[in-house]
């Protein structure tokens, strides 16, 4: 099992880059007490295959972090639990900044640090060991959302591509077009295998379905520039840090040509080492 141990200053962005790491696959656990980060990881590890990646985050409210992480990871390193931590750092002002742009509460804002610059003074002093031992250090002050996502993901995505989920979708436009969709591809201008006797009661998952969509010079040249466009799509939008990417093929009923579309795409993606699925929304209707 992959540990990764997510911590830092109060306002730099470990909420953000929970989500993101959720997104990579990782089981998260937000704002974990640090004095069951062994016994969380202990209980992952014998989870099998359910838990192969397991991030967690901790943070100095409490004042528990500075007594308890040495202990906690010595723990892991005793049992066998590899683990990495994250260290997400921040100047002052900017923290300053963030805090009073959300009117959140600094978690040490106390009587004896009643203001907001205070505690984050008392912040950083409390998490400097946990910075000494951190893996990774990252500066956010300057990153927004999105670019720390990305950093991310160039960091513990492995193969950063596998970090956006691809759903490639059939539809039929009498039931409704998707909400969720980003890109909607109308394939009601080809031919329908609808009105072949043989092909009616058949889907697109059929071969003689898709043969007999894809045999016709139209379906070839339009499913041609769809593939190109999505091939130079999918990098930008991964780049970006976008999560998930839904590409809708819509026909009719949502039983032929959106489905041999759907499933044309999902192999040719899948081909190219992508996160991605196929899900074909009104086959059954």
């Amino acid at each position: 099992m992959d540990l990764l141990i997510i911590t830092g200053m109060s306002g730099a962005g470990k909420s953000r880059a929970i989500e993101a790491l959720e997104d990579m696959g990782f089981y998260c656990i937000d704002n974990l007490p640090p004095n069951l980060l062994s016994t969380s990881a202990v209980l992952a590890s014998r989870s099998g295959d359910t838990i192969r990646r397991l991030a967690v985050t901790v943070d100095s409210r409490g004042g528990q972090l500075v007594e308890t992480l040495p202990g906690q990871l010595e723990d892991c390193r005793k049992k066998n639990i590899p683990y990495r931590v994250l260290f997400l750092d921040c100047d002052n002002a900017t923290l300053m900044h963030r805090y009073k742009e959300t009117r959140r509460k600094h978690p040490l804002v106390s009587r004896q640090h009643p203001s907001v610059e205070q505690a984050i003074v008392r912040d950083r002093e409390l998490l400097r060991q946990a910075r000494n031992i951190a893996d990774y250090v990252v500066d956010t002050t300057h990153l927004t959302s999105a670019q720390l996502r990305s950093k991310l993901m160039d960091m513990f995505a492995g193969n950063k591509q596998n970090g956006m989920l691809i759903n490639c979708m059939s539809f039929g436009f009498k039931n409704g077009s998707p909400a969720e969709a980003d890109l909607m591809f109308d394939v009601r201008c080809l031919p329908n295998p609808f009105y072949i006797k043989e092909l009616k009661l058949l889907t697109g998952i059929d071969a003689p379905v898709s043969e007999y969509v894809m045999s016709w010079e139209q379906s070839r040249t339009l499913y041609s520039k769809i593939e190109d466009l999505i091939d130079y799509l999918v990098p930008l939008y991964v780049h970006e840090g976008k999560s998930q990417l839904v590409v809708a093929f819509g026909c009719t009923g949502g039983h032929h040509r959106s489905v041999t579309f759907a499933e044309k795409l999902y192999k040719h993606l899948l081909e190219k080492g992508y996160n991605v699925v196929v899900n074909h929304r009104d086959i059954a209707k």
